[in-house]
């Protein structure tokens, strides 16, 4: 998977980052077990700094996305917990929804929306 970064974006780089790597994740560039680069490799592959990666490494190990081990560095390690997931979603999709609502985009609009990035991701 190639990383890139849009150093004009508001968006965080380390989220930016995340961001990519949970993509990866959701298209089958990335499998459970999978190692991602290291720290070190990363940053200089994309030309950031090394806390930068790090503290993506670690928003995804807390997001139950990857763990962290010893010797591998951090592994694709999807989290079993699907109802913590589902509660997030939800928590985030009231605030993605209403937005929605506050601009006039119907329900038809979401849903084939939501049905084009499913279909993105293997259509799950």
């Amino acid at each position: 998977m190639i990383i890139e970064i849009d150093f004009n974006s508001e968006e965080a780089i380390y989220l930016q980052l995340r961001n990519q790597i949970i993509l990866g994740i959701a298209t089958s560039q990335y499998q459970e077990g999978d190692m991602l680069p290291s720290v070190r490799a990363l940053a200089d592959q994309i030309g950031i700094n090394m806390h930068t990666v790090n503290k993506a490494y670690t928003v995804l190990k807390n997001e139950g996305f990857v763990r962290m081990d010893r010797r591998k560095g951090a592994v694709i390690a999807l989290n079993a917990d699907r109802l913590k997931a589902l509660e997030e979603i939800e928590t985030n999709l009231r605030v993605i929804l209403a937005k929605a609502s506050c601009k006039g985009i119907t329900r038809e609009e979401v849903h084939a929306m939501i049905d084009d990035i499913y279909e993105e991701y293997g259509g799950f």
